[in-house]
């Protein structure tokens, strides 16, 4: 579709974000940006261009999505999908049609594989069993990609052996014997993930399901990502796309290491820093990690017991002190209160040691903190990267789990705090649509009609802003999108029955100037 020069948006809502809500005006675009925002229709009734009637929806600015692992979401279409495994026999049946499917993928991988939904155990022997493949390396990757189990053949091709010690960060579950199970944990499971993945990430293809993905998530109103942990070669892959005009929405590119949840990038601080790029590619903060995803690091009472509980990373300080001192900003992955609390503990080394410098910190979940973290994290003006959907999986997960002084996902207790909030999904860890997540952000309510903590609720126009103008914030993009301002990227979602939140849905979505996609 060629361009439109000139353009007039009316008819409709206008919330800018920035300012407050324009009933009867007008958005002006030209050549991708926006030029201009009318607060009154009549005043440019004369003024020459292209018009579209908005017919009552609600224009908003594009979603931004602040936590997204868009570069691995896009490759599930390729690997064996055990979102649906309930039994062994299912579970072996997949891997024998995947098998047959890619028969040259060096490891075979499945991908959204949930223990809680599966009534066997799962384990090395079980994968080993599985006719004319104990030789083939099998990784099966949880849906939260903090853990895998692998077979024999796969450990050995990693290294992981009777005698191997549990890495910094990670453990390797045993059996009764001392001999691994398969079972690989948190940063046990990095190398698992990095080989697997590049047994399937050819360039051509890669960038092929980039785009595919991309354009799921723009049905949904996301017209923005940051991929929160970017290894070198994806982000390889969105530039040469955003070079070639392939890449339907931006990204803003956080730097990590291929393999996954390990904190030093090594080679990787020697290129291009935060804020390098533009309006397409642009690189974000660093990714780091406090804590676990599944062993998150918790120290909590719960009816006056103590409950002490997870992993911590014992590098975390000194691989971010490396990053900043390079010229980077850092995101830290921390779920855990003891883990929120080492995230801020280096935010505040960092700030002692760069006095004055825009560090816009970012604390990535916070899944559960009380009022110290809250005060503290306000204090250093960090932003809380959250996932309002997240809701629904803790809600039915921590089901009558109540801690005395902590909170499940406590979003009003850190806005109350001062904490800018930035939205996003954690795709595809969890569900990724913003008006669904949105949702599970104000009512606080599962699809089983559980309740989560609901005095932790946020109201839907601040989410509105988290999605937009705080994400882009929190990537550094505020001077170009995350509001209807003049000079900003035109992107923009039309939503319908803005008012009525059983109904409200995304109508349109545009990018630069253009209606990329219409419900």
């Amino acid at each position: 579709m060629a361009e439109i020069n000139h353009l007039i948006i009316h008819g409709g809502p206008i919330v800018t974000i920035d300012k407050s809500t324009i009933e009867n005006g007008a958005v002006v675009v030209r050549d991708g940006r926006i030029t201009e925002v009318v607060n009154d229709l009549a005043a440019i009734a004369d003024r020459p261009g292209e018009r579209y009637d908005l017919a009552g929806r609600t224009l908003v600015p594009g979603f931004i999505d602040a936590h997204n692992h868009l570069s691995v979401a896009a490759l599930h279409p390729v690997f064996g999908d055990a979102t649906d495994v309930r039994t062994e026999a299912d579970l072996v049946a997949l891997v024998q049609t995947h098998a047959a499917e890619q028969p040259e993928a060096e490891y075979l991988r499945l991908h959204s594989w949930d223990d809680t939904k599966c009534d066997f155990a799962l384990d090395r022997h079980l994968l080993d069993r599985i006719d004319n493949l104990a030789d083939h390396p099998i990784v099966v990757a949880h849906s939260s990609l903090h853990q895998c189990v692998a077979n024999s053949a796969a450990l050995d091709r990693i290294g992981v052996a009777m005698r191997t010690p549990d890495p910094p960060g990670g453990e390797i579950s045993r059996d009764t014997q001392g001999a691994p199970t398969g079972l690989l944990q948190e940063t046990a499971w990095s190398e698992a993930h990095r080989r697997s993945l590049i047994a399937y990430a050819d360039p051509d293809r890669w960038e092929m399901l980039i785009a595919q993905r991309a354009r799921a998530l723009i049905r949904t109103g996301i017209t923005s990502v940051h991929d929160a942990a970017c290894a070198p070669d994806a982000e390889a892959r969105y530039m040469a796309m955003a070079d070639s005009g392939d890449l339907p929405i931006s990204v803003v590119a956080m730097p990590h290491s291929a393999a996954l949840l390990r904190n030093d990038l090594l080679e990787r601080l020697d290129g291009p820093v935060t804020g390098d790029g533009d309006a397409k590619v642009r690189v974000g903060a660093v990714k780091l990690f406090a804590d676990g995803g599944i062993a998150i690091a918790l120290d909590v009472t719960m009816n006056g017991n103590p409950i002490r509980h997870g992993h911590l990373m014992d590098d975390l300080q000194a691989c971010a002190r490396r990053a900043v001192d390079r010229g980077y900003r850092i995101a830290v992955h921390a779920v855990g209160n003891r883990g929120v609390d080492h995230a801020l503990d280096t935010f505040a080394d960092l700030a002692r040691a760069h006095p004055g410098r825009d560090h816009r910190f970012r604390l990535e979940h916070a899944g559960v903190t009380g009022p110290d973290q809250w005060r503290r994290t306000a204090d250093l003006d960090a932003i809380g990267v959250v996932q309002p959907g997240f809701v629904e999986h803790f809600g039915i997960s921590s089901s009558g789990v109540t801690f005395d002084d902590h909170h499940w996902l406590a979003f009003a207790g850190l806005a109350a705090a001062g904490v800018r909030l930035a939205g996003s999904s954690d795709d595809p860890c969890a569900p990724v649509a913003p008006l669904w997540c949105i949702d599970k952000g104000v009512f606080r309510t599962t699809s089983t009609g559980l309740t989560l903590e609901a005095n932790q609720s946020v109201a839907f126009e601040s989410w509105l802003r988290a999605y937009t103008l705080d994400a882009a914030y929190a990537g550094g993009q505020e001077d170009e999108r995350g509001s209807i301002t003049g000079g900003k990227v035109a992107d923009f979602v039309e939503i319908a029955n803005l008012d009525e939140c059983t109904t409200r849905s995304v109508a349109a979505t545009w990018i630069g100037g253009q209606r990329v996609f219409v419900a």
